[in-house]
């Protein structure tokens, strides 16, 4: 079993910044991919960005420039550095990863989500 725990949400003002940490933890082989998404009040869950397990990453448009996600493969980390931050990026935040088990079984964790609420 693998649990996610997440840290670094808070209130920040328009144009601030923030850093978002997960940390995984149980018993597993390795971690594939990792990612930021997100849900705002009202609204879908969305993706924020990605990370291989090579460190190749991908963002969503509205994030792009702004936010750098980060992983650290010996201490089954992922960070996202969130600058520049704008309202509209008020949301909770869930971290997810791919897990491989030691039967080389694929399957997604979810993290208890932290909030983000940039404003003034």
């Amino acid at each position: 079993q693998v649990q996610l725990v997440e840290s670094g949400g808070g209130l920040v003002q328009p144009g601030g910044s923030l850093r978002l940490s997960c940390a995984a933890s149980g018993s597993f082989f390795s971690i594939n991919s990792m990612a930021w998404y997100r849900q705002a009040p009202g609204k879908q869950r969305e993706l924020v960005a990605t990370i291989t397990s090579g460190h190749s990453t991908n963002y969503a448009a509205s994030v792009k420039g702004r936010f750098t996600i980060s992983r650290d493969n010996a201490k089954n980390t992922v960070s996202l550095q969130m600058n520049s931050l704008k309202v509209e990026d008020t949301a909770v935040y869930y971290c997810k990863v791919e897990v491989v088990t030691r039967t080389l079984s694929l399957y997604d964790v979810w993290g208890q989500g932290t909030q983000v609420t940039v404003s003034s």
